[in-house]
């Protein structure tokens, strides 16, 4: 089953190129099931999150009308990104199954190196500026949830 799972992914990352988006391509499974799939889709709809792990969260959280992903699994063509990788994280899939490498994905123009190393960077010393304001005040919300008794965890 993993291989037929794995081979949709890829037939994807190909559908993907074929309609003008990058290639790349998911599939989550439930219970040995595809109830998601995902295509690169950030040049298609202009939106630089739409990766296909990205595309699939999405679509199973829908399907699902959870955003905890417990209990599936991920299938995609290349190993994810890191704004990909933090999505699986958050959304608590089970397990990732990878084909291409991100080493594959640098050969050919995809390459995450620089958001690896500055992510290894104190924040002062990053690319992009990160100047803190308002700390004060922005803790509120924080002291609000955490006084919050009916919350939803996530």
């Amino acid at each position: 089953m993993k291989n037929e799972f794995m081979k949709r992914a890829i037939e994807l990352s190909i559908e993907s190129i074929n309609s003008g988006g990058g290639p790349f391509g998911s599939v989550i499974v439930k219970d040995n099931k595809i109830i998601s799939e995902g295509m690169n889709r950030v040049t298609v709809n202009n939106d630089p999150t739409a990766h296909g792990e990205i595309v699939a969260i999405r679509a199973a959280t829908k399907v699902l009308n959870d955003f905890n992903l417990k209990g599936c699994e991920l299938y995609t063509s290349t190993e994810p990104c890191p704004m990909c990788y933090s999505a699986i994280f958050w959304s608590r899939i089970d397990k990732i199954y990878y084909a291409n490498t991100k080493e594959d994905a640098q050969r050919v123009d995809f390459d995450d190196s620089l958001i690896y190393s500055e992510l290894q960077q104190s924040i002062n010393k990053r690319k992009i500026p990160m100047i803190q304001l308002m700390r004060k005040e922005a803790l509120v919300a924080f002291e609000l949830w955490d006084k919050k008794t009916d919350k939803v965890e996530y």
